[in-house]
């Protein structure tokens, strides 16, 4: 299992990257349709893998999977189906990046869970420095979707 595990986390490590890319051309006009692929394809791949692994019943992982393949396929659909236009932009922009907010929600989740040095700081995940770790991703989103919804008017994708 360890060499699909490393697949599944570079998939994870792409996605982010690109995630990231994708999210700075969003907020300055760019519509980056190699990274947007790129983006889109290996996050919609994670998230694929991750129910791949072996589970005991439903868990918070595979609810989080559920709801960022969901949000993926809309995101999806609205590039390439519906090209964008009108409402179809903002729908790109927010589910592109809900997406990427969710591979970084599993990041920090997986960084407490295994880096010892933050696994001692919030052994069971919800002590403090968990919570303002996650306080501050999602703030960050938060902001940079809002810029992005309104800076974000592609002529063409």
């Amino acid at each position: 299992m360890t060499t699909f595990t490393d697949f599944h986390v570079l998939l994870s490590l792409f996605g982010i990257l690109s995630g990231l890319i994708v999210l700075f051309g969003l907020c300055t006009n760019s519509a980056m349709p190699g990274w947007s692929l790129l983006f889109l394809t290996t996050t919609l791949l994670t998230n694929l893998t991750g129910f791949l692994f072996p589970s005991h019943g439903v868990t918070p992982a595979m609810g989080v999977g559920v709801l960022s393949t969901a949000v993926v396929l809309v995101t999806i659909s609205a590039r390439y189906r519906h090209l964008l236009v009108k409402r179809w932009r903002w729908i790109y922009v927010l589910g592109a990046v809900t997406a990427l907010y969710f591979n970084c929600f599993v990041l920090v989740v997986q960084s407490f869970l295994k880096i010892p040095s933050l696994h001692v700081l919030a052994p069971h995940g919800n002590e403090l420095p968990f919570a303002i770790t996650h306080g501050i991703v999602l703030a960050c989103f938060i902001f940079f979707g809002a810029v992005a919804v309104k800076r974000f008017h592609p002529a063409t994708i």
